[in-house]
């Protein structure tokens, strides 16, 4: 009996051996090279669905909760509000004392400008007026306000000093730098 094209069952066994080590090799072959790769991953695939399955359980759960007691919600609510109308009660009264210091400095400050100019008037010199009248006042740090006397400095380079004419620096020249690239190791 001839079969024409058809295949023995002996040959099936021999084509399934050869496709066996086939895919035995390149499975092999990527597992030694990746195995580390593929093992890691895997247990980071499993922890992350681990961890999103925990979250969706609660969020189901605090729905059902949520959905289930109106009552919680309206106390929620009302406590969100009340703590908004607390916070804006506090802002409220910053921006009171922000107005009112507002206020009490542009007194000082038309106060002062009606004092220098009446010394104006009078042909006395403004600065000597401000140092003698003012007052330390504890809402004002007068301390740090003074300007302080500078001291007596010789100075640096003669009077006849000119950047322009190239003497008078001594050794020190400029020089550009040479061209092209560093010859450092």
């Amino acid at each position: 009996m001839e079969l024409g094209d058809r295949q023995l069952p002996g040959d099936r066994t021999e084509m399934e051996r050869e496709w066996y080590q086939y895919v035995q090799g390149t499975v092999g072959v990527a597992l030694s090279n990746y195995g580390w790769y593929i093992l890691l991953g895997c247990i980071t695939i499993y922890f992350l669905v681990q961890k999103m399955s925990a979250s969706f359980k609660r969020e189901g759960t605090s729905r059902q909760t949520a959905a289930a007691d109106p009552n919680e919600i309206v106390r929620r609510q009302e406590a969100v509000a009340a703590a908004r109308m607390r916070m804006q009660e506090e802002l409220n009264t910053q921006a009171e004392l922000y107005r009112e210091k507002q206020i009490r400095l542009q007194e000082e400050k038309r106060r002062k400008n009606i004092e220098s100019w009446e010394r104006m008037k009078e042909g006395k010199s403004l600065k000597d007026g401000f140092r003698l009248s003012q007052d330390p006042t504890p809402s004002t740090s007068a301390p740090s306000s003074e300007p302080k006397p500078k001291p007596e400095r010789k100075p640096l380079r003669g009077s006849g000093y000119n950047p322009l004419t190239g003497d008078g620096g001594g050794v020190c020249t400029w020089r550009p730098g040479r061209r092209g690239p560093s010859s450092g190791g």
